[in-house]
């Protein structure tokens, strides 16, 4: 049997009893802790509790600082109280967050939810993956890890599509609904993340050693930890392709791009509906790619359609604009769980992954906040279609210098292995 029907073969087997109850734990937890019922309403809520649009887009841009900052600092938390714990403090703290505008809607009430956002998220961000990735090793089943991470994130972006639409309706009736709902779901994530087992403690478990005390210390053992993984960096490097354009695209671009086409305000909610829906499809579909191709093919391809889906827009009209976003959002769906599956595989055995995967996630956001700045630039120059052009280029640059690095990476292991010079 070829290798790679072997492998598509043996994706197909049901995990055993356990290891499925603790990945429907976990398809819960995301779906509930990620479910914002407040998102497309947040800007108005706030406009009609008497900010203006310097303070809200100011509040954003202190979120986004504030996310980058707590990254490290909750990594080492997951690693010292166990990433379950993380999730469950994680998911306290978001439930507190999120009743905070219902109670104190104003300036100040709305910087404190958003900074108590920013550290909800930052301690879930690395813990909720290391605790996947680590507990179907754990239990023999590592392979399914990729689909449960694809699974669970293809039902969030399912539940947003059902209830998003409805969050209109159920603040007219009640001003306060979707804060409140906001609330009720995160709590029910808390009870995901309570009944989520324990991870033995091991080597490469939840815990460091007693011995490892003091941030510092942490910091350098986390950084040695790197270093010993060739790999690793190169891999993180080339996730911020992924995340980069996805982010950029969905939030910083969206709409200048369909205005930049003529498309009314009034049909960018359907749009950004079927890109959601296309982005879900590929997420539950992970498997679709990676029995033909390895993994960092997967993601290095999908990468590369991303980039130039968003540069074929450059040279089409409305309805092309739309089907070409939904293809990049697709792809973004397809290539997320299998690039989590590469870092976490890239994280030799140690106690230190929810801290080398915040790592990664200030990387990306780092690189984040600086293209977005560019944005800006391009946006106030009115070259659009350049900036398009020129983020394909980059990527694909960025993409071959990556390919290059990791290629010579493993020849250099084959050498080593076979006792070549």
């Amino acid at each position: 049997m070829p290798l790679s029907l072997r492998a598509r073969v043996k994706r197909r087997v049901r995990p055993p009893a356990a290891v499925l109850r603790v990945i429907r734990l976990n398809n819960g937890f995301q779906l509930l802790f990620n479910l914002l019922w407040w998102m497309p309403v947040f800007y108005q809520y706030q406009k009609q509790a008497g900010l203006s649009d310097s303070q809200i887009f100011g509040i954003q841009s202190v979120y986004y600082v504030a996310f980058c900052l707590l990254e490290i600092p909750t990594g080492f938390i997951a690693d010292r109280i166990g990433q379950r714990r993380c999730m469950q403090l994680g998911a306290a703290v978001m439930t507190a967050a999120n009743l905070v505008p219902v109670a104190w809607p104003s300036f100040v009430g709305f910087m404190a939810h958003f900074l108590a956002i920013a550290a909800a998220r930052s301690l879930v961000s690395g813990a909720s993956s290391a605790y996947l990735y680590e507990y179907l090793h754990e239990h023999g089943a590592g392979e399914h890890y990729v689909q449960a991470e694809g699974t669970a994130r293809a039902i969030g972006l399912w539940a947003k599509i059902a209830c998003w639409p409805l969050v209109g309706v159920l603040m007219h009736v009640w001003h306060q609904a979707p804060y409140v709902l906001t609330a009720l779901s995160t709590l029910g994530s808390l009870a995901c993340a309570a009944a989520l087992p324990a991870i033995a403690e091991r080597h490469g478990g939840t815990r460091p050693p007693a011995e490892r005390v003091g941030l510092l210390d942490s910091a350098r053992q986390a950084l040695k930890v790197l270093g010993t993984s060739r790999s690793l960096g190169p891999l993180m490097v080339q996730g911020v392709a992924i995340f980069t354009l996805g982010r950029i695209c969905q939030v910083n671009l969206f709409q200048p791009l369909l205005l930049e086409k003529d498309l009314p305000v009034a049909d960018h909610g359907a749009v950004l509906s079927a890109m959601t829906i296309a982005e879900a499809v590929g997420s539950a579909r992970t498997g679709w790619l990676r029995g033909r191709l390895s993994d960092t093919s997967v993601v290095t391809v999908l990468s590369v359609v991303m980039a130039l889906t968003l540069a074929a827009t450059t040279l089409s009209g409305a309805p092309a604009t739309i089907v070409w976003l939904c293809v990049f959002a697709a792809a973004a769906g397809l290539a997320y769980p299998v690039q989590r599956n590469l870092i976490n595989a890239a994280i030799p055995p140690t106690p230190y992954r929810a801290t080398l995967l915040s790592v990664e996630s200030i990387i990306d956001r780092g690189v984040c906040a600086l293209v977005a700045l560019a944005v800006g630039a391009y946006l106030a120059a009115d070259r659009l279609d350049a900036l398009l052009v020129h983020a394909a280029v980059g990527t694909c640059l960025l993409l071959l210098v990556v390919g290059v690095v990791l290629w010579r990476l493993r020849r250099d292991g084959v050498r080593q292995a076979v006792g070549q010079p």
